[in-house]
C-alpha cells in the first residue's frame, strides 16, 4: 500500500498502514486456510452491482491468492491496487476497480496549493499508467485544512485538479476523491462532508472526477444515507462499505442496513463498483467476506 487511509478503530490516525502492521503481528487472523474455494451451497451472485474488496484488508493474503479468493466467492475485483501488483490481477482476470499510487497520503492533498506541482507530475504521470493498463479509476484526496476554511479548500482544489483534469479526460480516466471522516479517523481532513464533494465536483464540471462515497466515513458525519444517494448519486463514482461503528464486518451487529443501502445504490442505476472495505475480525475472515457480499448482492 502505497496510502494511509481508514483505520479499523475509533483510535484518530489509525491507518491502513497501521492495520497491515497489526495484522502481520497477529492481530487479524486469518487462520490456517489462506485461500478458500466457494461454498458448495455458494448461489451465481446477482450482478445488478459489481462488487470489489479493499486489498489493504486482507494483508495476510498474497495478491494472487486474493484474486483466487474473490473468484471462488464469484466476483473478480479488488480495491486500491498499484503498478506493482497490476500484472498478477490481470493475470487472474481481475480488475482494478480502484487505483492508487499517485497521492502524497491523506494530509497532502489538492487542497493545498504547496502541495499543487508535486501532484500535478505524480498523477500526470499515473493517469498515463492507469489508461495505458485498460484501468478507470484513480483515487485522489483533498488533504487536511491546516488552518483553512471550506471555501478556501474549495478554490485550491479547483485549481489543483483542472491542471490535470483535461489530460484524465483525454486518457479516459476517472479522478475519485475520497469522502473521509474527521470525527474519529482522520481529524482536519477536508472533504468530510458530501455537500463539499459535490460542490467541487459542480465547480469542475467533468464526468471525469466523482467521489468515492464511503459510507462508513459518511454515516458517522452526517448519516441520511440513503437519501443523499438518492440525492448526489451522479457525483458518486464509486462506493465502500464497512461496519458503524468499528469499522468491521457489515452484519446485524451495527448500525446499518447495508442490504437496503445497496438497493438504493442499485436503484440509482450505478455502473460503478461497491469495495468491501471493512476489517474482519471473526476466526473466518473470508467467510465474513462472502457473507459481506451476500448481503450487498440484492
Amino acid at each position: 500500500m502505497s496510502i494511509d487511509s481508514s483505520g479499523p478503530t475509533a483510535t484518530p490516525g489509525f491507518t491502513r498502514r497501521d492495520a497491515l502492521r497489526m495484522a502481520v503481528a497477529g492481530g487479524i487472523g486469518l487462520g490456517a486456510a489462506k485461500v478458500l474455494p466457494a461454498s458448495a451451497a455458494d448461489a451465481p451472485l446477482r450482478a445488478n452491482l459489481k462488487h470489489s474488496v479493499a486489498r489493504w484488508t486482507f494483508p495476510k493474503l498474497s495478491v494472487a491468492e486474493l484474486c483466487q479468493t474473490v473468484k471462488g466467492i464469484g466476483f473478480a475485483a479488488i480495491d486500491l491496487v498499484g503498478p506493482e501488483d497490476w500484472p498478477t490481477l490481470k493475470a487472474h482476470g481481475v480488475d482494478s476497480s480502484m487505483c492508487n499510487g499517485a497521492e502524497l497520503g491523506l494530509t497532502k492533498g489538492f487542497a493545498g496549493r504547496e502541495f499543487h506541482d508535486q501532484l500535478v507530475d505524480r498523477y500526470t504521470r499515473h493517469i498515463d499508467m492507469v489508461a495505458d493498463a485498460g484501468y478507470r479509476n484513480l483515487i485522489c484526496f483533498s488533504g487536511n485544512r491546516n488552518g483553512m476554511d471550506s471555501q478556501q479548500g474549495l478554490a485550491n482544489a479547483e485549481a489543483g485538479l483542472k491542471r490535470i483534469l483535461g489530460h484524465a479526460e483525454k486518457r479516459g480516466v476517472v479522478l475519485v476523491m475520497e469522502l473521509l471522516n474527521s470525527r474519529v479517523d482522520h481529524p482536519e481532513y477536508l472533504c468530510d462532508h458530501s455537500a463539499w464533494g459535490v460542490e467541487l465536483c459542480q465547480r469542475l464540471g467533468s464526468n471525469n472526477f466523482g467521489l468515492l462515497y464511503d459510507i462508513y466515513h459518511m454515516q458517522i458525519m452526517e448519516g441520511d444515507i440513503i437519501a443523499t444517494i438518492g440525492r448526489h448519486h451522479t457525483f458518486f463514482k464509486h462506493y465502500h462499505t464497512a461496519g458503524v461503528p468499528g469499522r468491521h464486518e457489515i452484519g446485524d451487529q451495527q448500525e446499518l442496513n447495508y442490504p437496503a443501502i445497496c438497493r438504493a445504490i442499485r436503484d440509482t442505476g450505478f455502473d460503478g463498483y461497491l469495495a468491501q472495505e471493512f476489517i474482519p475480525t471473526a476466526p473466518d475472515p473470508v467467510g465474513s467476506l462472502r457473507e459481506a457480499i451476500r448481503l450487498c448482492d440484492v
